[in-house]
């Protein structure tokens, strides 16, 4: 028979359930309903436990930091969380977010209760995905080594072949031997997760815990008493200013030239330059309005906002790319009109011949093809932006102004990201300020 011990004067029970004990107390009224919940808890080892339990418990009521127990496992909170932040976050985030927690989180600890998740779980997550994560096929490593294999026995590969070993379509075949034979190999797949990727799932986690906590499932974030991985800075792969001017010279006769010159001129990202609309140029103010984005999220393309609203930007343009986006926009025009009626008019500035949008990774493809026939260093269109922002600091713009092209949140975080591609502006700091005061080196061997 149950036993109930009731201690005064404190409102509320504590008695034994089976070996362990429990506590309940009559909750406040609901504020809607004006019904009173009670609010029972088990599991405890002893009376004294069971009896400062409920004491925290009413504390926290008090306070409004409640969390009600629940048996809700982290698999149901996400399947609540993601549909959330489709319609809160831009839709990369999103699709990114829900990549990461379907790949590295609910595969390990789904199943688990969500209020059972403590930084002690939390770090074992991190150590087993830094060892064993890797559940998603690397499917590009796989076609490497088919068409290396075949190499090797001096045999001619085709895509079709290469496509029907390893399970992927005839296209991702096909472009995976352009990049191979343009000497763009992929690093050998491991076990274990990059620590860039366990520190990208510690931070999908940490917000998808601080939700919980927002939304009572949890009293504490766990996520905030664990050390991600730490990344070692690694610098950009970047142009000089020669190099640059010999990839926009090979790039003249590429019907998207305006697009080139845009981005070595000022930095946008691919997201920015395929998503920009036709108001947003002002070519008589010699500027450009950052206004929306075109995304790929799950394989489709989007219209986006921007990353934050730093990227949101006005910019202005020099008299050089001016030009260029005058002939690129007398273009588009007499295109429209040879056209007619079957033009698909979507406002972009940069689209097919009949206005249809370009998909962004085909940006990516055009750029590649562009760098191997002018026979530059091989770098990501993205490296262009990181280019620009290197080039900018070392002729001596502020790097305020750079951070705010670039549509940076910070000045910081512009001078965190490139300081290790320019040492020698620190050495030429070093130089200017001790020339301020300190004697010449001929003068102190004098």
């Amino acid at each position: 028979m149950t036993r109930r011990r009731k201690r005064k004067p404190s409102p509320g029970s504590v008695f034994q359930r089976g070996r362990k004990w429990a506590y309940a107390f009559q909750g406040p009224r609901h504020p809607l309903t004006g019904r009173r919940e009670r609010i029972t808890k088990s599991g405890y080892a002893t009376e004294e436990d069971a009896w400062d339990a409920m004491a925290e418990a009413r504390a926290a009521l008090a306070t409004e930091t409640y969390v009600k127990p629940s048996r809700a496992t982290v698999s149901d909170f996400f399947e609540a969380w993601l549909p959330y932040i489709r319609t809160t976050t831009e839709a990369t985030t999103a699709a990114n977010y829900e990549t990461l927690a379907r790949s590295y989180v609910l595969p390990w600890i789904g199943r688990r209760p969500i209020q059972e998740i403590v930084p002690s779980v939390v770090a074992a997550l991190y150590s087993h995905l830094l060892t064993q994560g890797r559940r998603k096929r690397d499917t590009n490593w796989d076609m490497y080594r088919v068409w290396q294999d075949a190499h090797a026995a001096q045999r001619e590969v085709r895509p079709r072949e290469i496509a029907d070993k390893v399970g992927v379509t005839y296209a991702g075949a096909r472009k995976a031997v352009q990049r191979y034979e343009a000497g763009r190999i992929p690093a050998e797949s491991t076990s274990g997760l990059s620590p860039k990727t366990v520190k990208t799932v510690h931070i999908m986690l940490g917000s998808a815990m601080a939700t919980a906590v927002r939304w009572k499932y949890l009293s504490v974030n766990p996520t905030e008493g664990v050390k991600p991985p730490s990344v070692a800075r690694r610098t950009h792969n970047t142009w000089s200013p020669q190099q640059l001017g010999r990839f926009l010279e090979a790039a003249r006769a590429d019907r998207l030239y305006g697009l080139w010159v845009l981005v070595a001129s000022t930095g946008m990202r691919r997201s920015e330059l395929c998503g920009l609309l036709l108001p947003a140029l002002n070519l008589d103010a010699r500027t450009v309005q950052m206004t929306t984005t075109r995304v790929v999220a799950g394989g489709k393309a989007s219209r986006g906002s921007g990353k934050s609203p730093g990227s949101r930007r006005l910019l202005s343009l020099d008299r050089f790319t001016t030009q260029v986006l005058r002939e690129h926009l007398r273009r588009l025009r007499e295109e429209k009109e040879a056209f007619g009626a079957a033009y698909q008019d979507n406002g972009l500035v940069f689209c097919w011949e009949d206005g249809r949008p370009i998909y962004p990774d085909t940006i990516t493809e055009r750029f590649n093809r562009l760098v191997e026939q002018a026979q530059l260093p091989r770098i990501r269109l993205h490296d262009v932006r990181h280019s620009y922002a290197t080039i900018a600091l070392r002729s001596g713009v502020h790097p305020k102004i750079v951070s705010t092209r670039l549509g940076h949140a910070t000045v910081a975080f512009t001078l965190d990201t490139y300081s290790a591609d320019i040492p020698d502006l620190d050495q030429q700091a070093a130089e200017d300020i001790g020339g301020l005061f300190l004697p010449s080196a001929d003068e102190d061997s004098t």
